[in-house]
C-alpha cells in the first residue's frame, strides 16, 4: 500500500480517490465506505443488490450525503432491460428499442424526464444511460433492445431527446458506449470486442449519436472496451488516447467531438480490460488517455479493490508514468460535475410535471400486432410457453421478464411453462413442443420468445409447435428480425413489465380499456 506524507501526498490520495467509482454490497452503506468518502471518495455506484425500495434508497443516498453532500450517486438506470430500481419487478419504462420504434422524440424526452424525476427523488444524481450504440448488428449479445434502433439518424434525435429529458430532472446523463458498441458479435463483460469498420463508417455511423449528445449537452460521456484499429490498433477505446482524447475531446475543427464534460469509463472488471491489463494496470492506463473517473464494483464491491486502485494511481503519479496534472484533471472534473447536479437539482424541483403512466403509454404505442384472418379471439385463460435465453451480466438475471403475471391478472387461472436451452434439449422425443402440448391440455397457446433469429433451440421449439398448434399466439419480446408468425404475432420491442402488460392488454382483448 502507497504511504505519502504531506500536503501534496494527501492532494495526490484524495484526486486518486475522487476519480474512482466504486460499488458496495448491502442495502445501508458501510463503515469503510464512509470513511473512504471522509477521505476524498467522490462518487459512488450502486446496483440492484443495494436497492429494495424508494424510500430504502432515499434513506441510504441519505446517509452518503451525511458523510458527503456533494458526492456523486450513480446508478445504470436505462430503462426497459436495465434497471436497478425496479429489478425485483421488471422496469415500468420500456427501453430505447420501443422509444425508437414509437420515433416520437417528445414522448421520449417525457419518458426520460420522469424516470429522472423517480431517480432525484430518492437522491441519484448521476445515471450510466442512455446507451447511443446503433445496433447495425442484430445478432449483437450485449446491445440489442438497449439501443434506440439500427440507424444513425434515428438513434441520433432518440439519444439527444432523452438526454435532454433526463437532465431536466436535475440526473446527469452519461452517453454510453462510446465510440459504439453496436456492431459488435461479442459481450466485453466476457472478452475484447473488435470492430473493423473503417473511419468513415464509424464517423457517419457510430459517432453519429454521440456527437448528437454533445450538442444536447451531455455531461458525461462512457468509454466502451473495444478494439477500433481504425482508431488505434492496439488499445481498447477505454485506454486508447487516440480515442478519448484525440477523437472525443479534440475540438470538431479538429476532427473531435468537443466533448468537454466528465469521461466516465464502462466497468474496469469487465474481462475485456481485467483480463487483459488487470484492473489496476488498466486503471492507470485508462486515466492517462484522458478519462476521469473508473467505474467499479459490479463485481469487486469491497475496499480492498477501492484501496488497490487508489495506489495504483498514486504509485503511477510518483514513478512519473502518469502526470500529477492529468489525475488533477479528472479530479476536478469529478468535483465539477458534482457541483452542477447539486445546482441543476435546485433549478429543476418541481419543474417537471408527474407522468406515472407515460412508461405503459410509451409500451402501448411501440407494439407492432399483426393479425391472420383465421385468428379468433380467447375465451379463456392460455397457456403461456415461455422460451427464454440467458441474460447478458448487464441485463442480470434477477429482472423478470415476459408476460404469464401480467396475463394472468387480466385472464384468471393463465397457467405457464418456462423453456431454457438446456431445459429444451432435456426434453426427449417430441422436444419442448410436445411436453408444451401436453402441459397445455387444449388450451389455446401464448408462445412468448425473444430474440428468436439469435437461437436454433428456440427456433426449432417455434417451428414444431407452430405446426401442431396454428392458432398459437407468438409474443417477440427482443429484436423482430424473423417474419411474424402464428394466428396473432405482437412484437413488443422490449421485454420490460410494461411491454408484457401491453402485450397482455391485446392478447385479452382489453387493449382500449385506456
Amino acid at each position: 500500500m502507497t504511504t505519502l506524507t504531506g500536503t501534496t501526498g494527501s492532494t495526490l490520495v484524495r484526486d486518486a480517490l475522487a476519480v474512482l467509482q466504486p460499488g458496495f454490497t448491502g442495502t445501508t452503506a458501510p463503515d469503510w465506505l464512509l470513511r473512504r468518502l471522509d477521505e476524498g471518495l467522490a462518487a459512488v455506484g450502486l446496483f440492484g443488490r443495494n436497492i429494495t425500495s424508494p424510500a430504502q434508497l432515499a434513506a441510504l443516498t441519505a446517509q452518503l450525503r451525511g458523510v458527503r453532500p456533494d458526492v456523486l450517486v450513480a446508478i445504470d438506470e436505462e430503462g426497459g432491460d436495465v434497471t436497478r430500481l425496479e429489478a425485483r419487478t421488471g422496469s415500468s419504462f420500456p427501453g430505447n428499442h420501443a422509444l425508437g420504434t414509437v420515433d416520437d422524440t417528445a414522448l421520449t424526452r417525457a419518458v426520460a424526464r420522469e424516470l429522472g424525476r423517480r431517480l432525484a427523488e430518492c437522491g441519484v444524481n448521476l445515471n450510466w444511460a442512455p446507451s447511443a450504440d446503433v445496433n447495425s448488428n442484430p445478432d449483437n449479445p450485449v446491445i440489442g433492445v438497449r439501443s434506440f434502433g439500427s440507424t444513425p439518424d434515428l438513434v441520433a434525435r432518440h439519444t439527444a431527446a432523452w438526454v435532454e429529458g433526463l437532465q431536466s430532472a436535475g440526473v446527469a446523463a452519461c452517453t454510453k458506449h462510446f465510440p459504439g458498441h453496436g456492431d459488435t458479435s461479442v459481450d466485453s463483460h466476457h472478452a475484447l470486442p473488435r470492430i473493423d469498420a473503417d473511419p468513415a463508417t464509424l464517423a457517419e455511423r457510430e459517432l453519429v449519436p454521440f456527437r448528437a449528445a454533445v450538442d444536447a449537452g451531455s455531461k458525461c460521456v462512457m468509454s466502451a472496451h473495444i478494439l477500433l484499429p481504425a482508431l488505434d490498433p492496439a488499445l481498447p477505446a477505454t485506454l486508447s488516447p487516440a480515442a478519448l482524447t484525440g477523437l472525443l475531446r479534440a475540438p470538431r475543427g479538429e476532427g473531435g467531438l468537443g466533448f468537454d464534460g466528465l469521461i466516465v469509463t464502462d466497468g474496469m472488471e469487465m474481462r475485456a480490460i481485467a483480463a487483459t491489463y488487470g484492473i489496476e494496470r488498466g486503471s492507470v492506463l485508462a486515466v492517462a488517455a484522458g478519462a476521469d473517473a473508473l467505474c467499479v464494483g459490479g463485481g469487486l464491491a469491497d475496499e480492498e479493490t477501492v484501496l488497490r486502485l487508489r495506489d495504483a494511481l498514486v504509485r503511477a503519479v510518483t514513478e512519473g508514468e502518469l502526470p500529477e496534472e492529468r489525475l488533477a484533471e479528472a479530479a476536478d472534473r469529478v468535483r465539477a460535475l458534482a457541483r452542477w447536479t447539486a445546482e441543476a437539482s435546485t433549478r429543476a424541483g418541481g419543474a417537471a410535471p408527474f407522468e406515472p403512466g407515460i412508461g405503459l403509454e410509451a409500451a402501448r404505442r411501440a407494439l407492432k400486432v399483426t393479425v391472420r384472418q383465421d385468428h379468433t379471439p380467447l375465451t379463456g385463460p392460455p397457456y403461456v410457453a415461455a422460451f427464454t435465453p440467458v441474460a447478458n451480466i448487464a441485463v442480470g438475471d434477477e429482472t423478470p421478464w415476459g408476460l404469464a403475471a401480467e396475463l394472468a391478472e387480466l385472464l384468471p387461472g393463465t397457467a405457464t411453462g418456462s423453456w431454457s436451452r438446456s431445459r429444451a434439449e432435456r426434453a426427449g422425443q417430441g422436444g419442448p413442443a410436445a411436453q408444451v402440448l401436453e402441459e397445455a391440455a387444449g388450451r389455446r397457446i401464448v408462445a412468448v420468445v425473444r430474440d428468436v433469429h439469435r437461437h436454433p433451440w428456440m427456433a426449432n421449439a417455434l417451428d414444431a409447435l407452430l405446426t401442431a398448434r396454428p392458432d398459437t399466439v407468438v409474443v417477440e419480446m427482443g429484436l423482430p428480425q424473423a417474419p411474424p408468425r402464428g394466428a396473432l404475432h405482437i412484437a413488443t420491442h422490449g421485454a420490460a413489465r410494461v411491454c408484457g402488460q401491453a402485450a397482455a392488454e391485446v392478447i385479452a382483448g382489453r387493449e382500449t380499456d385506456g
